[in-house]
């Protein structure tokens, strides 16, 4: 399979990257800055392009078979709408391409998860450093969900650097859930596997231990 990750050179992309080159599938990255991926591989093709650059992400999606966006921002306040404007320009350059597979990374508080982070999360850091960049996130979400591409939207919990297990929940149900924490190779691991079974199309699941 060709895939196309936008967002490869850390967290959950970066796990995605290594883990999909490990299971024989080619990989596209399209990164800003090529020199923070500095690992070389056979099925690796790494573009330098921005997101936000319509041109840029229309010549990365050439002959893909899906394409995951795990693009984050490192303070809560940079490029307040990167994660919808970018989205846009996937979406536009998938219908261009005939790329029907979209899987995006989004997080806990986006959507009807909303409220599901636990007394700190949902009182404190949400209202107080993450409102923002949720609304974005919420707007992304609303433009996959109207898309009319095979869709999956990913909600971590709790994002953690741990090993990969294999061993985690994926809950599209939020009746009395609270959010926990989840590996970003864990993460990664249920990405892969969704790519090959589909089984989350057109859902929202939660990932959690």
């Amino acid at each position: 399979m060709n895939v196309l990750i936008v967002g490869a050179t850390r967290g959950v992309g970066r796990q995605l990257l290594e883990q999909a080159l490990a299971s024989g599938h080619a990989v596209t990255a399209l990164v800003r800055n090529p020199q923070r991926l500095a690992m070389r591989h056979a099925r690796l093709r790494t573009l330098k392009g921005d997101i936000l650059d319509s041109d840029a992400v229309a010549a990365a999606m050439a002959g893909q078979d899906a394409v995951c966006c795990s693009i984050g921002v490192r303070t809560p306040w940079e490029q307040a709408a990167v994660f919808s404007e970018g989205t846009r320009n996937l979406l536009q350059a998938m219908k261009k391409t005939g790329v029907r597979r979209l899987l995006g990374v989004t997080g806990i508080g986006a959507g009807n998860s909303k409220g599901h982070g636990g007394f700190l999360y949902d009182r404190i850091f949400y209202p107080l450093l993450l409102k923002g960049v949720y609304a974005d996130k919420d707007r992304q979400e609303s433009l996959i969900e109207a898309s009319d591409v095979d869709w999956t939207i990913v909600r971590p919990g709790f994002l953690t650097n741990g090993p990969l297990t294999g061993n985690y929940r994926m809950l599209t149900d939020m009746t009395g859930i609270t959010a926990g924490r989840i590996s970003r190779a864990d993460v990664a691991h249920f990405i892969l596997k969704e790519l090959e079974s589909n089984r989350y199309l057109r859902q929202t699941p939660l990932l959690t231990y």
